[in-house]
């Protein structure tokens, strides 16, 4: 007996963003499955999918939105649930990956959690993760399996080459440790770069001083970052940049984490606008005038196709997404 093989793409979400897994699956053209997840009144979640899933390439989509250890333990109850029926392949779709920032032992006696999280996708069952802009690229060696590193620096960049006059330009890194991707976005938009130095005291931020105060100096500043978590960093580098002649300042980042005083800080601060994608949920109380979302779900489905499809995910970015 002879079989010819076929593929089904099967496409589930988690509770944390559902309306950018129904994003996704409309650029994707495919229905999203039903994964009847429940909470039991101790707190505890349930799963179970509706319909056959043997054989399948399952997507599970969940960002790790707050609160982000219900987020991560249900990603994995669903991945769990998939391998045990029988799914041929399950993807973990991280739009922003929790515990990114303790990637190394700064200090002693630490844990390492992207470590951690990784292994603990592992163990549930999943063959692959993706993932949009990792804090840092290391992460990737984490997971004994293909991770997919997306990028949204190509929103971010259609949106200031629409928006800004590139000429009068110039990138900022809030510190010193993005400064890498600073520098490709930069260039990306033909704009200059220049960079912040700063140091941290018990979570607090203190801005030292910058980098290229001669391409700062009576131009239109962009402050650029994978995330934005409580704000103290871009605020302060805001007034760091305005103080050395700086005319405008704006901050774009791909994760708007916007934990508290977030929003209370960027409504006061001089920055005059901030633009993040919705790989994270933006709650209405947080939806600020100076504040614009731009959509990742194209950039996600494309990585998904290409997955489902066996070519290359590199090749959407042009080879510029691995670290």
């Amino acid at each position: 007996m002879q079989l010819t093989p076929t593929k089904r793409l099967a496409l589930y979400t988690g509770r944390a963003h559902p309306l950018l897994a129904a994003e996704i699956a409309e650029h994707l053209g495919v229905e999203l499955g039903e994964a009847n997840l429940k909470d039991y009144p101790n707190g505890e979640i349930h799963c179970r999918y509706d319909e056959s899933i043997r054989g399948s390439d399952v997507f599970v989509i969940q960002t790790h939105a707050p609160p982000v250890n219900d987020s991560i333990m249900e990603q994995l109850i669903m991945i769990d649930a998939a391998k045990r029926a029988s799914a041929k392949r399950i993807t973990a779709v991280c739009p922003r990956y929790g515990y990114a920032r303790q990637d190394r032992k700064v200090e002693g006696r630490e844990p390492i959690t992207a470590k951690l999280l990784a292994d603990l996708f592992q163990a549930a069952g999943a063959d692959r993760i993706i993932s949009v802009d990792l804090h840092s690229g290391q992460i990737q060696g984490f997971f004994d399996g293909p991770v997919d590193h997306l990028r949204g620096w190509p929103l971010l960049e259609g949106y200031l080459s629409d928006c800004c006059d590139t000429d009068n330009l110039t990138v900022v890194s809030p510190d010193t440790g993005g400064l890498k991707d600073a520098e490709r976005f930069a260039r990306h938009v033909q704009a200059d770069i220049a960079s912040i130095f700063k140091k941290r005291a018990h979570g607090d931020v203190e801005a030292l001083g910058l980098m290229g105060e001669e391409v700062v100096r009576g131009r239109h500043c962009v402050l650029f970052d994978d995330e934005i978590d409580t704000a103290g960093t871009v605020c302060a580098a805001a007034d760091i940049l305005l103080s050395h002649g700086a005319t405008e300042v704006w901050a774009a980042a791909t994760h708007g984490v916007l934990s508290d005083p977030a929003v209370d800080r960027l409504k006061n601060s001089s920055i005059s606008r901030v633009v993040i994608t919705n790989t994270l949920p933006l709650p209405p109380e947080k939806q600020i005038d100076k504040i614009e979302v731009l959509s990742v779900a194209k950039i996600i489905a494309t990585g998904l196709e290409a997955v489902f499809e066996d070519t290359s995910v590199s090749e959407i970015f042009g080879g510029e997404n691995q670290s």
